[in-house]
């Protein structure tokens, strides 16, 4: 799986732009993971590469491994694959980075609408069949593992008939693909919605796939529990990192998400102090990935 093993920071915008990434160099990072969309061009551009940003991609390759995050690729659509932007951009930047794998969203995206995030796929085992198919010719077109990511949703989408954790392990055996095992998701999921069981999800999706765990804070907002990756990581998701890793012999990499009010304006504004609340999160990390038995070899 490359040189991409140990704990790792999602260098998101907030990082970058909001916060500067340099503040974080002196957090224990491993590697860093890149959102795709912040650094490609537009698919009606020339290059690969925004100019603007790659000064930024550059700076963090010479200090860190780079491991490559899709958003807003649009592969779950229904327009074909090969004009979406998962299969034009994102796949030559996984390539140019040299990432070892590629996580994806399982959300569904349109041409006409960017309105993807909390928006989860139908879990229907017709949607295993049709996602699945997609997901297997985007792998073998990335070149390397590709990762789905299990969605934080506010409702499951009209005519769901399967749960969740069996849809998104049932993409992932027919597909041939692995997973990114968001841990802060699953706890808001099962905050959120009365029959939803993070207990139960973790007994179902497939541990020998999961390659990649996500780990974040969230914020109630409204009388609901939101994924807004604004706050230090919850002692829930603590326990069950705690769980997980002994059992999910493949993982590589466990990352943290830190973000400021990218999903909803009344989000936690970032500002300095998250830096060292990343830096301790990070570091809880780092002592419970060097704890883990040895990974299995891949």
């Amino acid at each position: 799986m490359g040189h991409i093993e140990g704990v790792g920071l999602q260098f998101n915008p907030t990082i970058v732009d909001d916060l500067g990434w340099e503040r974080f160099s002196d957090c224990p990072i491993d590697f860093a993971e890149v959102l795709i969309d912040t650094f490609v061009a537009p698919l009606d551009c020339r290059f690969l590469f925004d100019p603007h940003a790659r000064p930024v991609l550059d700076a963090l390759a010479e200090r860190y491994p780079l491991l490559a995050h899709s958003n807003y690729g649009g592969e779950f659509g229904f327009e074909p694959l090969e004009e979406t932007a998962a299969f034009r951009r994102h796949a030559p930047f996984v390539d140019a980075v040299a990432s070892p794998f590629v996580a994806d969203h399982l959300f569904y995206g349109s041409p006409s609408s960017s309105h993807i995030w909390s928006s989860p796929l139908q879990f229907s085992r017709a949607e295993i069949t049709r996602v699945a198919e997609r997901a297997a010719a985007l792998q073998d077109r990335m070149g390397v593992p590709l990762l789905h990511e299990d969605a934080f949703f506010y409702a499951p989408f009209a005519g769901s008939d399967v749960p969740a954790a069996e849809f998104v392990g049932g993409v992932a055996e027919k597909a041939g693909t692995f997973l990114l095992l968001d841990l802060h998701n699953v706890y808001a999921n099962s905050v959120n919605h009365a029959d939803f069981s993070a207990a139960a999800y973790l007994d179902t999706i497939p541990l020998d796939r999961v390659v990649e765990i996500h780990l974040a804070g969230g914020q109630w907002l409204d009388g609901w529990y939101h994924d807004f990756h604004n706050a230090p990581v919850p002692e829930p998701v603590w326990a069950m990192l705690g769980d997980v890793l002994p059992k999910a012999r493949n993982v590589r990499a466990v990352v943290l998400e830190v973000q400021g009010p990218a999903h909803h304006p009344l989000s936690r504004p970032s500002d300095p102090s998250w830096v060292p609340m990343a830096c301790d999160d990070l570091r809880r990390a780092q002592a419970m990935w060097a704890e883990r038995p040895g990974p299995a070899a891949w």
